[in-house]
């Protein structure tokens, strides 16, 4: 178990789910960085093996389960190696955790991360969960992937009750961070080199309605502004925004700020009104439309991303269709489409008399995803030709005498340049995927870097 300080003591960390425990991994490392861990390449050579787990879908559930089942072949092997379980997963099974797994040595919530250094350089001997709801990871050290780029978290939990969905319940209410604090660690984001930053929260755009102390509650569009004003980021990304809080100051914003990017993610879920009810996401389809209009008024090159689930029970054929509907009006720049899956603990998941058989939702997803696809592949074609600002990433992933970076619009780009990691190379596009562009740096002077 927790062992001296003084020992080098090496950890290997998997994650699972979306960008928020990216970030909340990044900070874990962080955190175990200054506690004098190294990061080990392989789960076999750590000492630590720690999981960061999701609980959104059920697939997410069973990948980790299998990582879990060699990490209990690692510390059988090895009965001094700390396994530790943290994230959505941990938190929705706390209360048998230790009796399912009993091979685990630490189980957190994601508002427990900190616990982590607590258990570690303690003296316990006994298996430890911890899974209150307090305190936030962005105030733990960072050790980004990229330099360049960084999540700033600027709240956690989430106030919704989506019928479907189990956050609520694992992340807890909606809590912001101070606006001086975000402000300050934009600042030194900034001075450490960070040119792109992503501000991350359940709902971002709720943000500050819960904030007291300064002054009264403050805006997400207010926060955007002041980080727009950091000296040195180039680049503003947020996620997710909920379609029933984006008001016109933010689609404003998109308009007016410098370095607030040409993407805006809108979840729609589904195109049916009936169905949006039903997964209690409190706004219609009309209501949806009318903020995809107000959008494409203020920034008409806009890239639009939404999420999509198919076969939620109940769900009709009909509302299908009305989801199809949508998502040729709408015409998407790209999409994330999912199967429903029912979590337990979930209102969603008590509607096994309304279940639509799963041959149906396959139908389903694969007829969304063609209309999808037809209108990504438009999408991206009128980028063929332009001359677009890509923030360089590292060697392309199908070719590594290539480059890959994304433009503002949230698009991937494969070419061939001479430009660093972290530069802002021109990149003149000459063809386009439903996925990704490609083209070729050009012999200007580069964008910045």
């Amino acid at each position: 178990m927790p062992s001296s300080p003084d020992i080098q003591k090496s950890f290997h960390l998997t994650t699972f789910g979306c960008q928020m425990n990216e970030h909340d991994s990044e900070r874990m490392k962080g955190m175990l960085h200054s506690l004098g861990y190294s990061e080990a390449p392989e789960r076999e050579q750590a000492d630590l093996i720690l999981f960061n787990t999701c609980s959104i879908r059920e697939t997410a559930d069973s990948r980790f389960v299998a990582h879990l089942g060699q990490a209990k072949r690692l510390k059988r092997e090895d009965p001094e190696r700390v396994i530790g379980v943290g994230g959505c997963w941990a938190q929705s099974v706390k209360d048998e955790v230790f009796e399912r797994f009993p091979f685990v040595d630490v189980a957190f919530g994601p508002g427990q991360v900190h616990k982590l250094a607590e258990f570690l350089t303690s003296d316990s001997l006994s298996a430890q969960g911890y899974f209150e709801f307090e305190g936030f990871t962005g105030s733990l050290p960072a050790h980004r992937e990229r330099p360049f780029q960084g999540w700033l978290q600027i709240s956690v939990g989430c106030n919704c009750r989506c019928s479907y969905c189990i956050v609520p319940s694992t992340r807890g209410r909606e809590v912001s961070r101070p606006f001086a604090d975000l402000v300050a660690e934009a600042r030194s984001m900034a001075a450490d080199g960070v040119k792109e930053i992503t501000l991350l929260g359940q709902n971002v755009n709720s943000y500050g309605r819960d904030l007291r102390a300064e002054g009264g509650p403050r805006s997400f569009a207010e926060l955007l502004r002041a980080v727009d004003e950091v000296e040195g980021i180039e680049r503003i990304r947020y996620t997710s925004p909920h379609p029933k809080d984006m008001r016109e100051d933010v689609i404003r914003a998109h308009a007016e700020l410098p370095s607030l990017c040409e993407h805006i993610h809108l979840p729609l879920q589904s195109g049916s009104s009936r169905i949006l009810k039903a997964m209690r996401r409190t706004y219609d389809r009309e209501r949806y439309l009318d903020r995809v209009a107000l959008i494409r008024e203020h920034v008409p090159d806009v890239a639009l991303s939404t999420d999509i689930i198919v076969g939620f029970p109940g769900e009709t054929e009909a509302d299908f269709q009305e989801t199809l509907e949508v998502a040729e009006q709408v015409g998407y720049d790209s999409a994330f489409t999912f199967i429903f899956s029912p979590r337990r603990g979930t209102e969603a998941a008590e509607m096994t008399a309304e279940a639509v058989p799963h041959p149906e939702k396959v139908r389903r997803l694969e007829a969304l995803v063609q209309v999808i696809q037809r209108h990504a592949q438009e999408r991206a074609a009128r980028f063929v030709g332009r001359t677009v600002e890509v923030l360089v990433e590292g060697p392309s992933r199908t070719d590594p005498e290539k480059l890959r970076g994304r433009t503002r619009h949230n698009k991937v780009v494969n070419f061939a340049g001479l430009a660093a990691p972290g530069e802002m190379a021109l990149v003149e596009i000459a063809s386009a995927t439903s996925q990704t562009l490609a083209g070729e740096e050009t012999l200007l002077a580069r964008a910045g870097g």
